[in-house]
């Protein structure tokens, strides 16, 4: 399940959360074969990484191009898991869907000299405060007496053959 079917699922109550999505790329090679991603120290934001695609960039070589990245497991312990092994003639690139992991992430080139391109979405969450919530209740009021305000519609007569 994505951070986005979480959030949108919290539609009315309170300390729901607000999330931005923003779109992220780094290319790996053997000149830079890390990248880390961290979101900003800020106490009310959480920062998540949705990987979607790994592929290899132009000029790659015939080679095995591993990545791999390096983030928390649920008992808060640092674990490194190879996610592509990436060949231009059999495999170029690969999906991986909607891969999320929580910040901070470290995505590297373990074999291979690449070009390999990471791309996906950056999301930032952070809590709706009370007053935005109340002005959006305000606004479904609104809606909610003007569908009461329409009439009926009846169904139509029906015509008898003779």
């Amino acid at each position: 399940m994505s951070v986005l079917d979480d959030e949108s699922s919290d539609v009315g109550l309170t300390g729901q959360s607000k999330l931005e999505s923003f779109l992220f790329s780094c290319e790996l090679s053997s000149k830079v074969p890390f990248y880390t991603f961290q979101g900003d120290e800020e106490e009310d934001l959480e920062h998540f990484l949705e990987l979607r695609t790994v592929c290899l960039g132009e000029g790659a070589k015939e080679e095995s191009n591993v990545v791999e990245v390096t983030a928390m497991n649920h008992q808060g312990k640092t674990i490194s898991v190879p996610v592509a092994n990436l060949h231009i003639k059999c495999l170029p690139m690969v999906s991986l869907g909607e891969f999320e992991l929580k910040a901070p992430v470290t995505i590297r080139l373990r074999t291979g000299t690449g070009p390999v391109i990471v791309s996906g979405l950056h999301l930032i969450a952070s809590q709706v405060e009370d007053s935005d919530l109340s002005e959006d209740d305000d606004d479904d009021e609104e809606d909610e007496e003007e569908e009461e305000e329409m009439p009926a519609i009846k169904p139509a007569k029906k015509k008898q053959r003779q």
